[in-house]
């Protein structure tokens, strides 16, 4: 047991800034901070602090108040909903402020304009194509960490501040699917009103903080223009199966400002098994149960096991597992881990702390917990609802990872996220998808590592998904209680099981229901068969794409097409492409050699006739593809090649389709294969 950790006291000095309470004045470069801001998120909300969110939910879900009773709690048309229309055009949201916009999505933004009317002007003060709020074309709009797609799904983080009213509307053509996520503050706060042409200082401030987050990503927040500084270095600590180690015990008052781990494991299934079965407890001011209970994989974001991503507060990377949430405490803090396994493991681990900045007083205790299906709602008409987190007191919702276990496939994600604060019976948050709320669309697979969200693991939609978002600048206050949910549309008997790890800050004398989970709860039920691969092939879904001119492609899972078996159960999907579009593949050969290059694609009723090129080089004659029902095609001999070590060019040209085929040329990879050659 160690009784305390060195300072680092260059990390203590960068920390330090004003312990004023709150402001009741903010510059746009004050907004902008925010953006990357741990610290405030452990501040106690003061009166009339809201998060609430606009969105294309659909109106048929309703709260009967005279009943009491919940209409069409699982209506899933969540495309079109809108407040009303005006003439031509609709009426996406409606905000009286002072307030500011921190987060915009949609799933489908097309060039209809949408318009950002401020504080009772006449004129628009953003007036744009609503795919322009993303594709980084119009200033402000253009910087990379900030504005961009992932996984199909379009995202804005550029804070859009009101003094006194915010409403948003939009012109035919604008798309489908929408969010608008917005903080009011409370009343007399002065924020400025938004303008599209921004001061040299606004300009610097959002490219710094755009920066940080695509360069320097990983990195303490404290530390981010500081390259040269280093933590200090992990120490080891031992602990044997059946037995919690103490790893340190603090004093306070201060806050822990960055935790890291790092574990071994035999290989991977013992590294999921071992991360389930170790837990990370934390212990604020000696209460009587840990305030931070999870086992140790789940709470640093992704799961099961290491799956490598980076985030703003949290990650998984080579050098090991980071966390740069604020954990502030006034008298003392337990860090503990537990081994629930039956072999003895090595962890890694390191604390950095620092001095607080404020007074205790104002500040709330870290929260993390890690549950399976607990506190679910009583209300038959609730049933879809999935709590994600529950809790009555005073504090802040500041993220969720959740883990779905879906051995059997299909599209798990339909449900909407709902947060219902301080009691209300209608939710001030709901959302259009659970893809939606994490960030992306169309329940596309790929994986992704954004600043506030993530994709870290995802077997095609069949097997293991994982992700996470981070409520930073968007954090979710609550005054009384806070209930988070999301929809969940398969039943456990599918089976598909949901298992998350929410996070937040809460008051001292909070209420914190959630106990311990035993570990043949945590690890066992999600063990299923494992996944078909060919030996030796390159998955396309697993191909670099080096350049596409035109169409999108993506993983697409192909677990649910009964007329053939995929390698891994998916593929390497171009759609939307037309003919003489190409799209290029980094195909790698580890040892110089001659090869025999084999592949299998997929047939189907709307796919075309291809060309395959090896470096430039035709492979045969063109390939049709079309075939009246989805199969993959037999393995494809596409000749014996003398291949240099490094990487090569598999190049797919679309030169036609089948007179009988559905006119969409579209095209599947498989996988590839190299058999050397004596």
């Amino acid at each position: 047991m160690r009784k305390s950790v060195p300072i680092m006291t260059l990390l203590a000095c960068l920390l330090c800034v004003s312990c004023a309470q709150a402001q009741d004045k903010f510059t746009y470069v004050d907004l902008v901070k925010r953006l990357t801001d741990l610290e405030r998120l452990a501040t106690l909300p003061q009166p009339g602090e809201k998060c609430l969110q606009w969105a294309s939910w659909d109106r048929r879900s309703k709260y009967d108040a005279d009943a009491g009773k919940y209409v069409e709690w699982g209506a899933n048309d969540d495309g079109p909903g809108i407040i009303r229309k005006e003439g031509d055009r609709i009426v996406m949201a409606e905000m009286k402020g002072p307030g500011c916009i921190w987060r915009i999505w949609s799933a489908r933004a097309t060039g209809g304009h949408v318009k950002i009317y401020l504080d009772g002007a006449e004129e628009p003060a953003v007036d744009l194509p609503f795919i322009q709020y993303f594709d980084r074309k119009a200033k402000p709009f253009v910087y990379p960490s900030l504005c961009y797609t992932a996984a199909r799904g379009l995202n804005s983080y550029v804070p859009i501040p009101f003094a006194k009213s915010c409403k948003i509307v939009a012109e035919k053509g604008w798309g489908r699917y929408y969010h608008f996520t917005y903080s009011l503050f409370p009343k007399g706060t002065q924020v400025p009103t938004f303008r599209m042409k921004l001061s040299e200082a606004e300009e610097a401030a959002l490219k710094t903080v755009d920066e940080n987050l695509t360069k320097r990503m990983g990195t303490h927040p404290a530390m981010m223009d500081k390259p040269d500084v280093k933590p200090p270095p992990m120490k080891t600590f031992t602990i044997e199966p059946g037995k919690t180690e103490c790893l340190y015990e603090l004093e306070g008052p201060m806050a822990i400002t960055s935790l890291m781990a790092l574990a071994k494991f035999q290989d991977r299934d013992d590294q999921m098994q071992g991360l389930r079965e170790l837990v990370l407890k934390i212990t604020w001011d000696g209460a009587k149960t840990p305030q931070v209970w999870v086992p140790l994989g789940d709470f640093f974001g992704t799961a099961p096991g290491i799956n490598k991503y980076k985030s703003l507060p949290m990650g998984m990377t080579d050098e090991g597992f980071y966390s740069f949430w604020y954990m502030p405490f006034a008298k003392n803090a337990k860090i503990e881990i537990a081994n629930d396994g039956k072999v003895e493991r090595k962890v890694d681990f390191e604390v950095v702390h620092a001095p607080l900045t404020r007074p205790i007083e104002q500040l709330g205790r870290f929260h993390a917990k890690w549950h399976r299906d607990a506190f679910l709602p009583k209300e038959k008409e609730r049933a879809i609802d999935w709590t994600m987190l529950t809790t009555t007191g005073h504090g802040r919702f500041v993220g969720v990872m959740l883990h779905v276990w879906n051995p059997r496939g299909g599209w798990w994600g339909e449900g909407d996220e709902k947060f219902f604060v301080d009691g209300e019976k209608f939710p001030s948050t709901f959302g259009t998808g659970s893809e939606d709320y994490f960030g992306y669309a169309w329940c596309n697979p790929t994986l992704f590592a954004r600043a506030y969200h993530n994709q870290t693991i995802s077997q095609g939609n069949r097997g293991h998904v994982s992700l996470n978002r981070w409520h930073v600048a968007d954090n979710v206050p609550f005054h009384k209680s806070f209930e988070a949910t999301i929809e969940k549309y398969y039943p456990n008997t599918k089976p598909t099981l949901y298992a998350a790890t929410a996070y937040w800050y809460q008051a001292p004398g909070g209420k914190d229901p959630y106990p311990a989970v035993p570990v043949d709860e945590r690890w066992g039920y999600c063990i299923g068969p494992k996944i078909h691969r060919v030996k030796g092939a390159v998955e396309g879904e697993r191909l670099k794409i080096l350049k596409r001119t035109g169409g999108q492609s993506q993983l697409q899972d192909m677990a649910n097409f009964p007329l053939g078996k995929w390698s891994g159960f998916s593929q390497l999907w171009w759609h939307n492409g037309k003919v003489g579009d190409k799209l290029v593949l980094a195909l790698p050969v580890e040892k110089a050699g001659k090869y025999e290059l084999k592949a299998r694609l997929t047939k189907a009723i709307d796919y075309g006739i291809v060309q395959l090129h090896l470096d430039d080089k035709k492979l045969g004659e063109p390939i049709d593809l079309f075939n009246d029902g989805v199969i993959p095609t037999k393995e494809l001999a596409l000749g014996v090649h003398e291949l240099t070590k490094g990487q090569h060019k598999l190049t797919v040209e679309i030169v036609g389709i089948n007179e009988k085929a559905v006119k969409k040329h579209m095209f599947g990879l498989d996988y590839v294969l190299l058999k050397p050659q004596k």
